[in-house]
């Protein structure tokens, strides 16, 4: 089953972005009581690069209810103080997405789900991995009030 998930996960991609069809994410900064980060490492997609927990909303779904859900589901976190700080509109895979990005806390030590990430790992906001995400590294710089909020993803 996991190696059908980076193959679906290509051919979601190529189809969404053919039908031009919108759809609606959620990320997150999570943060532990050190001021450390969560980041993930995905098995499918960008797998070379940390970026922050995240995924799509479902229909219905609110978006502070889809990004509880999808930490829980990807690293068996739970959060608490989960507060939305910036939507961000991306078309970096061909079609509009509209991503929520909430910041929480945990108390939890994340345990990945083996079929989706590779790697969850806590780390110093000050000194992220060289493998971060561009996106990644400009989330947390606003959040950290580094830099200037960018509406685009």
């Amino acid at each position: 089953m996991s190696s059908l998930l980076p193959l679906a996960y290509r051919l979601r991609l190529r189809m969404l972005a053919l039908l031009k069809w919108p759809t609606r994410g959620v990320k997150l900064i999570v943060s532990d009581a050190d001021g450390r980060v969560l980041l993930v490492r995905h098995r499918y997609g960008r797998s070379d690069l940390y970026m922050l927990p995240g995924g799509g909303i479902g229909r219905g779904e609110a978006p502070t209810m889809a990004a509880a859900r999808e930490l829980r589901e990807e690293t068996g976190c739970t959060v608490h103080a989960l507060t939305l700080i910036a939507r961000h509109e991306s078309r970096t895979e061909g079609r509009p997405d509209t991503v929520f990005l909430f910041a929480a806390r945990t108390d939890d030590t994340p345990v990945p789900d083996r079929r989706e990430l590779a790697e969850a790992i806590f780390v110093d906001p000050g000194a992220l991995p060289a493998a971060t995400s561009p996106a990644t590294r400009r989330r947390i710089a606003e959040w950290q009030g580094r830099r200037p909020r960018d509406n685009a993803w």
